[in-house]
């Protein structure tokens, strides 16, 4: 039944063939290149998607190897936050120190310098303790200056390696000093009640003086403790006590008590 179709299509089969093989040179060829360029993009297209199967099957990681590069990668960026940490540190500490060894080559007096170890969180504001003591020299009552030279204390107590800094404010730490200008008048600096380590009082001043904002405050000299001169810091106002019988400043301090990581130890 299915026998003629057969015969049929093979005998074009045939026929075709005969009829290729007997046309001429150029038809021919004319006749492949438009056979190729029928196949051709097919043949292309699966040998790309070939290359690029190939190309993401070398891509791919298996997930446990990326785990590990990423993790490798996350350390890798946490060394270096550090390590800029620390280059930014060294920096900072490097600029203090230029600025300590400044001060030191102009500084009137003998000084040695001390790192601030220590506050007491019950009395911040009031003391601190640095990694100088007896060994290097210290006692009772030096005062103790910023790296730039202005005051914040005295040594009060003293240990083989280490001392004990009273902060200027504090009640027990008080300190002669005198307003300058024109009619400078001298008083005592004493804490100024609430104390938060940017203001104190400078009492004993005289009713009839004429004391301005932003006056320079400095120690007086009138004491066997703090050399004449030392930068304490400017008047912010005055008023007669309830009394009436002397003028008191509040004095706003130029050093920063709340930042003091290393000192100057004062020897007269």
């Amino acid at each position: 039944m299915f026998k003629r179709p057969y015969y049929i299509a093979v005998a074009l089969v045939a026929l075709l063939t005969l009829l290729v093989l007997n046309l001429p040179g150029s038809t021919t060829a004319r006749l492949k290149l438009a056979i190729g360029s029928i196949f051709l993009p097919l043949f292309g297209a699966t040998g790309g998607i070939h290359q690029a199967a190939a190309k993401a099957g070398d891509a791919l990681l298996p997930k446990g190897e990326l785990i590990r590069a990423n993790e490798a990668l996350r350390r890798q960026n946490q060394e270096l936050q550090v390590q800029a940490m620390r280059a930014g540190e060294t920096a900072r500490e490097n600029t203090r120190l230029r600025q300590l060894v400044g001060w030191k080559a102009k500084a009137p007096w003998k000084v040695k310098l001390a790192r601030v170890i220590a506050r007491d969180p019950a009395n911040w504001w009031r003391a601190v303790q640095i990694d100088r003591g007896s060994l290097d020299e210290l006692r009772e009552n030096l005062p103790v200056l910023t790296p730039d030279g202005l005051l914040i204390g005295r040594v009060s107590a003293v240990g083989l390696t280490s001392a004990r800094v009273l902060l200027i404010g504090d009640p027990n730490c008080k300190v002669p000093a005198a307003i300058l200008g024109d009619n400078a008048e001298s008083g005592i600096i004493t804490s100024a009640g609430l104390f938060n380590g940017s203001f104190v009082n400078l009492t004993y001043l005289a009713n009839r003086t004429n004391i301005k904002p932003g006056q320079s405050v400095v120690t007086s000299g009138l004491s066997a403790i703090y050399p004449k001169g030392i930068p304490i810091g400017t008047v912010a106002d005055a008023r007669p006590v309830e009394s009436g019988l002397y003028t008191e400043a509040q004095v706003k301090l130029a050093a920063n008590l709340n930042a003091l990581e290393e000192v100057w130890v004062l020897f007269p």
